[in-house]
């Protein structure tokens, strides 16, 4: 399956101008919009691969990849925003304790008491945002499916999936893919400083596509749908 996962863009026929146009979106992507385009077309790797459809998607229909693209990326933000507070709140308290530990009586034990705390708050932090973003891929891949912005938070549907064995060895797969990305797109910077950069964007660019190629993959296995012609014409409700 990573060998498909790999050659999923390659085989293409619009393999390069889809690559191109991807990584000149995630060039610019600190324009946030940009970014809203490539989840849109995320979800259109999601769909297609989740149908039984092998062929790479194209960018086209902006108006509809964009609605999409926004709501995954609320989607996303939704989940994200449980470790973010929570982290907050709990480093927050854990740095205070730590900056007024040592000017009451037992300094020395408030403040390692404040560290403590801080060593865990962090670790929780660590292991909420690591939940959050096993979710993500199945949240979305629902939403894609679907087409509903509520299809990303129906946990009676999502439970059984994230609890399997199937989609915990997908979800790593998928990391995997994009760790090793992220290796050879460090390769490019390492070189070529600053400048490196922006190839690398289309390389993370590349192993995020595989990664959710990997995920549909998954979520048809786990959830399987009639395959069928994909058109990405379901409505963005």
């Amino acid at each position: 399956m990573i060998s498909d996962a790999l050659n999923y863009l390659r085989n293409s026929d619009d393999a390069l101008v889809t690559v191109l146009i991807g990584g000149l979106l995630s060039v610019f992507g600190f324009l946030l919009v940009p970014v809203l385009f490539v989840n849109g077309y995320f979800v259109r790797v999601l769909r297609r691969t989740a149908a039984g459809d092998e062929t790479a998607p194209v960018f086209d229909d902006w108006g509809r990849m964009g609605i999409e693209g926004l709501k995954a990326t609320v989607i996303a933000l939704v989940y994200g925003l449980v470790p973010l507070v929570v982290g907050a709140v709990l480093i927050g308290g854990s740095v205070v304790a730590i900056a007024t530990g040592g000017s009451v009586d037992g300094g020395s034990a408030a403040l390692g008491a404040g560290i403590v705390g801080l060593l865990v708050s962090l670790a929780i932090t660590f292991v909420l945002g690591l939940a959050a973003w096993y979710v993500i891929p199945a949240a979305t891949a629902n939403f894609a499916e679907r087409g509903t912005f509520a299809a990303g938070f129906d946990f009676g549907t999502l439970r059984p999936v994230l609890f399997s064995g199937a989609y915990a060895t997908g979800w790593l797969l998928a990391l995997g893919v994009i760790v090793l990305g992220g290796i050879v797109a460090g390769a490019f910077n390492a070189v070529i400083p600053i400048l490196g950069a922006v190839p690398g964007l289309f390389v993370s660019f590349y192993a995020t596509v595989a990664a959710y190629y990997l995920i549909g993959r998954t979520w048809r296995n786990l959830r399987p749908v009639e395959t069928r012609e994909v058109t990405d014409e379901q409505p963005a409700v």
